[in-house]
């Protein structure tokens, strides 16, 4: 690697993290109380038998597998099992009824089958458009569900489907799954510590 080469790759290394590092304290400033009232909404369902339904696609879906490992599993401190499900995380449900229906059924058949009034659900994309992630949050509303969307962009039709809203407000989808990752470890944290 020459001299020249390096310098441009230390550029590039020093712009993604001064760019993600700005949206980070652009969100924590914008969505806090939002997302403490996302974290309390959880905490509550979960206290009263309730459990948490998490969905997305592509990065989404690992953030989702990611949120339910850490607060069935833990995430820092030593306590009870919560109870969350990741709804990505079935790859026999996913296809079948991808397979059987469309794919735009594959969370909204989930939560049909799985989702009562005490649950929470919460809907992942880092578009705001994605129309599964959509249904499965009109799913849990017609179930009387408190529902949650984690949104990029301007938030899209996802941020309208839930009564909750955290919107990391950016184009760049690196950039928005960067921070959601943070907003997720928050809740976590939140509902970790209200135990």
């Amino acid at each position: 690697m020459d001299a020249r080469t390096a310098v441009g790759d230390a550029a590039i290394v020093q712009a993604v993290f001064d760019e993600t590092i700005a949206l980070h304290r652009r969100t924590r400033d914008a969505v806090q109380e939002t997302l403490i009232e996302a974290a309390t909404a959880i905490r509550a369902s979960l206290d009263a038998g309730g459990k948490l339904l998490v969905f997305g696609n592509g990065g989404s879906a690992a953030d989702a597998q990611h949120m339910t490992a850490e607060l069935v599993g833990r995430f820092e401190l030593e306590r009870d099992g919560l109870a969350a499900i990741a709804l990505t995380a079935d790859g026999s449900i996913v296809t079948s009824v991808a397979n059987d229906f469309t794919f735009d059924w594959v969370f909204a058949r989930q939560v049909e089958a799985l989702g009562k009034p005490d649950d929470v659900a919460l809907g992942i994309s880092t578009s705001g458009r994605s129309a599964n992630v959509r249904a499965g949050l009109e799913a849990a509303n017609a179930r009387g569900m408190k529902t949650i969307a984690l949104t990029g962009r301007d938030g899209g039709v996802i941020g309208k489907a839930a009564a909750i809203h955290i919107n990391v407000s950016h184009v760049s989808t690196a950039r928005v799954q960067e921070v959601h990752r943070t907003v997720i470890h928050a809740i976590c944290a939140l509902i970790e510590r209200g135990r």
